[in-house]
């Protein structure tokens, strides 16, 4: 705490090991950070059950076939993949090979993951900070609420951000050692990041790759072969497996969700690339709906502020005022180099998410919870050692007002306890904290230590609160949001205000959508169906949700978030559970989500036709008609899909996907039967 609150402490090199026995207090603080935080990410996670079926069903195909575990095939008959490369499958499968599929099976390695992260980001705030600020930080990326919700979920984003944040922190061991090896293994988790989420996990090579030039040992050539070398190990951890996936004939592995001609490629480029940013329809899948919000003010409005901005505001002051103090600082200085590293990635990030008017979605927001984090306790750290100029503690207390300020408008957004009590002890605690930063320079060292702590506090306080409500609330679906938020995670703008009905909070059974039964008319946004469809089912049907939930879904059972699988018909289960081991798919139907939700319900495989959205043509009719021929599939599952026109809803095309053919050539040869609340086709009795 000595280098803390001593102004004149200087910056250029990390703070020197103290003795052996003054390092207790520091190791029982970090050992309680990440108790705590697996704790928190641990605490009722199997509630969530299989939180978002798309993925646990990838992850149990792979748990049953090694070529499924290897191309990320959301089924064991590998008839297609997930619309991301697998690299989290690869965890989730592993584990469900070890432990057998469970809930805790797919969730507990997120959580790990999150104290991962955690434990990292500490690492790079005590290379260049005093411990306490170092534990401030982690504690404040544990308690960010976008934070709670991901890592206790099973998307990509987990295993992405605990791959870029170790990425970081190699970076910042290249620069303090001058050894290449360290930015080798920084490219090497890039390129991982690549196969877990694309294009995503470069975000922060503008960061790597200035810094580091910046501040790098030695000469600018050395520091250029160290940065090549790093874009090597990218290129190879990542490119191997694209080589792989590109090399294999497509008649001998599953068809490549997201892309329209097979290719793992196109999908990085298009669906998962320039289609996020651009807005064009790569896939299929649109844009209706999915980027509305779109604009500067993006990330402090609607679901999305509450779920990251509490600290943005003072991260951005903070970040300006201390690269002003540091301005005369070696080139090598650490300190800097971490106040850039963390400040340009939060940059870079947080620019692409305002302005994609691509597909947007709230909770990639926690791609930029260690980045504000570090930026805010880094630059406090180094205007609190220039707190004898005037201009330092201007700074600290417009920061900490902002904060304040801004937590107020969040806490607001509420009217639902205890939030909006809270709002006005931290817009107090944190202004007062403000006016103490102006007569920093007065303060005794226990005056000082009481107000950096009172301003911690301060701000921590309101996310805090919302990651408490969303570590409490039960997530599944594919869209999914933090803190108390009735919310539909699509990047809507205007969070709404929150009434206590019933379930969880905001009345919601399943965070992210309204209680059963209460979705009006299983609309997208916009009010318009799926594909275009209008509300309602046909033939006895139950209504299509939004992700193409039909077939095989009880009504009024639990409601997932959007796109997400709701409870499987028991009846439907044991019959499609029936011989099943004469068929290489228990059953096929149109999109993921219904066969998702089957696929976990009976350990068996379940072709979903189509693909995430039912548009894709991953299995041509003839083919189809060769399988059914051959006995490969039992059942046929009416329904589901988001349309049967190519380009779904918000889509460009025009063209009969291969999924409307099929059903068609189902519907005009097979005898149609009601199991349960579902309508099926029996297709092991033969065409007509």
């Amino acid at each position: 705490m000595t280098e803390l609150l001593d102004p004149h402490t200087p910056t250029r090199t990390p703070e020197p090991a103290p003795p052996k026995t003054r390092r207790t207090p520091q190791r029982i603080s970090l050992i309680v950070l990440l108790a705590l935080t697996a704790a928190a990410y641990l605490w009722t996670l199997s509630e969530s059950g299989y939180a978002n079926q798309y993925y646990s069903a990838a992850a149990q195909a792979g748990g049953e076939s090694w070529k499924a575990w290897f191309f990320g095939a959301l089924d064991a008959g590998g008839s297609i993949t997930v619309d991301k490369p697998p690299a989290s499958l690869w965890v989730m499968g592993l584990a469900v090979r070890i432990f057998g599929l469970s809930s805790w099976s797919i969730l507990v390695p997120q959580a790990l993951m999150g104290v991962g992260t955690v434990g990292l980001t500490y690492g790079i705030v005590r290379k260049v900070a005093p411990w306490q600020a170092a534990i401030a930080a982690g504690a404040f990326t544990a308690l960010t609420p976008a934070a709670a919700l991901m890592f206790r979920f099973n998307n990509p984003d987990a295993l992405l951000l605990l791959l870029l944040v170790g990425a970081a922190f190699s970076t910042l061991k290249a620069i303090e050692t001058g050894r290449a090896r360290w930015m080798v293994l920084a490219g090497a988790l890039l390129g991982f990041g690549f196969l877990t989420k694309m294009l995503q996990a470069f975000l922060i090579v503008p960061a790597i790759a200035v810094v580091y030039l910046i501040a790098g040992r030695g000469t600018l050539p050395r520091r250029i072969v160290h940065g090549v070398a790093c874009f090597a190990a990218m290129v190879v951890s990542a490119g191997w497996y694209i080589a792989i996936v590109e090399l294999v004939p497509a008649s001998a592995r599953p068809y490549i969700d997201g892309s329209t001609g097979n290719s793992l490629l196109e999908l990085t480029l298009g669906y998962n690339g320039i289609g996020r940013l651009n807005g064009g329809d790569f896939g299929g899948l649109g844009n209706a709906g999915f980027s509305s919000a779109a604009g500067a003010l993006r990330l402090f409005q609607g679901v999305s502020g509450g779920m990251v901005s509490w600290l943005l505001p003072a991260a951005l002051v903070l970040l300006a005022a201390g690269l002003v103090a540091l301005r005369r600082a070696p080139r090598t200085d650490l300190t800097r180099a971490a106040l850039l590293l963390s400040g340009v990635t939060m940059l870079v990030t947080g620019l692409v998410f305002s302005f994609m008017a691509g597909i947007y979605h709230d909770y990639y927001v926690v791609a930029l919870a260690p980045w504000v984090a570090i930026t805010a306790v880094v630059g406090t750290v180094v205007v609190w050692r220039h707190r004898d100029h005037l201009a330092a503690r201007i700074a600290l207390a417009i920061a900490m007002a902002a904060s304040a300020i801004w937590a107020w408008v969040l806490l607001g957004q509420s009217d639902q306890q205890p939030y909006d009590t809270l709002r006005w002890p931290v817009l107090i605690i944190g202004l007062g904290a403000a006016a103490g930063f102006v007569f920093a320079d007065r303060l005794t060292r226990r005056a000082a230590v009481a107000l950096l702590a009172t301003a911690a506090v301060a701000a921590g306080v309101g996310p805090a609160a919302y990651a408490i409500s969303t570590i409490g609330t039960p997530h599944t679906g594919s869209i999914v949001t933090a803190g108390p938020y009735e919310g539909d995670g699509m990047g809507a703008p205007g969070g709404r205000r929150v009434r206590m009905a019933g379930g969880g909070p905001g009345g919601q059974t399943q965070n992210g959508a309204p209680p059963a039964g209460q979705m009006p008319d299983g609309q997208m946004p916009g009010g318009q169906m799926p594909g275009g469809q209008t509300p309602g089912g046909t033939n006895g049907q139950t209504q299509q949700m939004p992700g193409g939930q039909t077939g095989g879904m009880r009504a009024g059972g639990p409601a997932g978030g959007p796109m997400g699988g709701g409870q499987v018909d028991e009846e439907l289960a044991d019959a499609v559970s029936t011989n099943a081991g004469n068929y290489t798919w228990v059953a096929a139907s149109i999109g993921s989500q219904t066969a998702a939700g089957l696929q976990l319900e009976t350990g068996e495989a379940v072709m979903a036709i189509g693909g995430f959205n039912g548009t894709s043509n991953s299995i041509s009719l003839e083919q189809f008609k060769a399988y059914v021929a051959d006995g490969q599939i039992h059942y046929f599952i009416s329904g589901g899909g988001m349309g049967g026109m190519r380009g779904g809803p918000g889509g460009s095309g025009n063209e009969t996907s291969s999924a409307s053919e099929i059903t068609a050539w189902v519907e005009d040869n097979f005898t149609e039967t009601t199991i349960g609340s579902s309508t099926v086709y029996d297709l092991s009795e033969g065409a007509s």
